[in-house]
Order: structure tokens, then C-alpha cells, then sequence
């Protein structure tokens, strides 16, 4: 039922107005603006429907725009799952847009990226997640399209986890640390229908969908997420989410929940 709920979702955001590329769980191709300083706080709660545990992840992250091309973001992980909220690592993004391809009410953006994560708590599920349970490297490619109507937005990258730290080893097969990683994304902006200045607040919708197949087993997880987010005074973001699975081969712990972030920038920082 969430499934199609979220397809009806999609087919709603195929009409209306100008699109918007603000994803909430994946990135796009194009970069904050140059001189930019963001900052960002999420919080998940995520839970396991089989046996109704749950627990909750904070991370407070720092987002740098260098240039038009160049960006990277540095953020902490904390989490519930000893029973109190601890901080267990820290990760490194970073992304260059290389190709931009403009014209009127459109737009096509391609972006390489990568990611480096160390995390210190115990190794406790199949699939592998730099955003706040393995320590590892991510490298891939983002495209995204924007359209005078649609957001459109697809990434594919290769993870490599490590062992964690504070003496929490990989014990299964070495070959099971290799991963695929394939994200797709479709947003749009509901409202204003029409534009008067900066000081509208934006209504925002989004369905993505994250998925990972393990190179060494192929088993595989599809997630998906709708997404309301607003925007406020062109410098303050509010998202709220529920992800869910649709495929859930590939073991993890707490695989369902909710999403809230809030993001704040500086134009112009220096």
C-alpha cells in the first residue's frame, strides 16, 4: 500500500509548476553556490517491523561551497543503539560537477563524487551504510535533469567498507565488503505558483528511491521515500520523510522510519 501510495505521489509531481532539486537522501549533480556555508541537522528514527526495535541517528553536518564546481560537506554520526545517544564517527563528502548544459527552463548537470567514512560501533548488519554504521570509501556519478515541470536525478557509485574502529572487525566473508549503490530521484515545487520574491516560502515533493546489491552475494534492498520539504526566505530548509522498503534482501537492522532535517546557509560567507 505505501508503494502505491508513493507512485501516486510521483504521478502528482509530474504536473504543476517549476522543479526543484533539493533532494533530501541522495545529492544532485549541481553544487550549492559558490562562497556558500551550510549548515545541516538530521535525525532518524528507524525501526524494525519484525520485531519493533528502533533507534535514533543524529547527524550534524557542515556543507562548504567552493566554487561552482567544487563542493564537499564534513558531518558526525550519533546514535541510540547503546541504549544512549553516543557519537560513533565521522564522514567526508565531496563532488565536482564537470559537465553543465544550460538553457531556457532547462538544464542537465553531471558530477563525480566520493565519500570516506570511519565509524566505531559494532558490525551488525548486511548491507553497508557510510552514513553512520560502516567505516569505508564511496566513488560514483550523478546525473540529474532539470526540466521547466520535473527534477529528475540518478546516481550509481561502488562502496568498499573496512573494518570500524574501537576493535569491531568484519567477520563474514572479505568478499561481502563490495557494494553497488544506485539512487533515483524525482522532485517539484507545489508552491508558490507564482513567483514574487525571495521571502516565498516553497512547498516542495519528492519520491526517491535508494537501492544496494552486494557485489560478492547479490543480494539486494530497494527503499523508497516521499518527501514534503520546505523551503524558508531561500535559506532555510525543513524536510520531513518516511522511508520504507520494497525489497529487503540484504539484512539491516532497522531497515523503516522517519526522516527529519533542517538545513540553514550563508550566501557570500567570505
Amino acid at each position: 500500500m505505501r508503494f502505491f501510495l508513493s507512485i501516486l505521489f510521483m504521478g502528482c509531481l509530474m504536473h504543476g509548476t517549476q522543479a526543484q532539486e533539493l533532494f533530501t537522501y541522495t545529492e544532485p549533480a549541481s553544487n550549492m553556490p559558490a562562497k556558500n556555508i551550510g549548515i545541516r541537522l538530521t535525525s532518524t528514527i528507524m525501526y524494525d517491523p519484525a520485531d519493533q526495535s528502533s533507534n535514533t541517528h543524529i547527524l550534524p553536518e557542515l556543507m562548504i561551497g567552493i566554487s561552482k564546481n567544487w563542493m564537499m560537506h564534513a558531518e558526525g554520526f550519533f546514535s541510540s543503539r547503546s541504549g544512549r545517544t553516543s557519537f560513533e564517527g565521522l564522514g567526508f563528502y565531496g563532488k565536482w560537477r564537470f559537465y553543465s548544459e544550460d538553457d531556457v527552463h532547462t538544464h542537465l548537470r553531471a558530477a563525480l563524487f566520493t565519500r570516506l567514512s570511519w565509524n566505531k560501533s559494532d558490525l551488525h548488519q548486511e548491507a553497508i551504510d557510510l552514513n553512520g554504521h560502516n567505516t569505508g570509501a564511496e566513488a560514483g556519478f550523478i546525473l540529474t535533469k532539470l526540466m521547466h515541470k520535473i527534477a529528475l536525478s540518478g546516481s550509481a557509485s561502488y562502496v568498499r567498507a573496512a573494518n570500524n574502529g574501537s576493535g569491531n572487525k568484519w567477520t563474514r566473508d572479505s568478499r561481502e565488503k563490495s557494494a553497488l549503490n544506485v539512487t533515483a530521484s524525482i522532485g517539484k515545487l507545489f508552491l508558490p505558483t507564482s513567483y514574487t520574491g525571495y521571502r516565498q516560502t516553497n512547498l516542495n515533493g519528492m519520491v526517491e528511491m535508494m537501492g544496494q546489491t552486494n557485489l560478492h552475494t547479490g543480494k539486494t534492498f530497494v527503499d523508497v521515500a516521499p518527501v514534503v520539504q520546505f523551503v524558508f526566505l531561500s535559506r532555510m530548509r525543513l524536510d520531513f520523510s518516511y522511508r520504507f522498503t520494497v525489497l529487503n534482501k540484504l539484512n539491516r537492522t532497522t531497515p523503516e522510519g522517519w526522516l527529519i532535517r533542517f538545513d540553514y546557509n550563508w550566501f557570500n560567507a567570505w
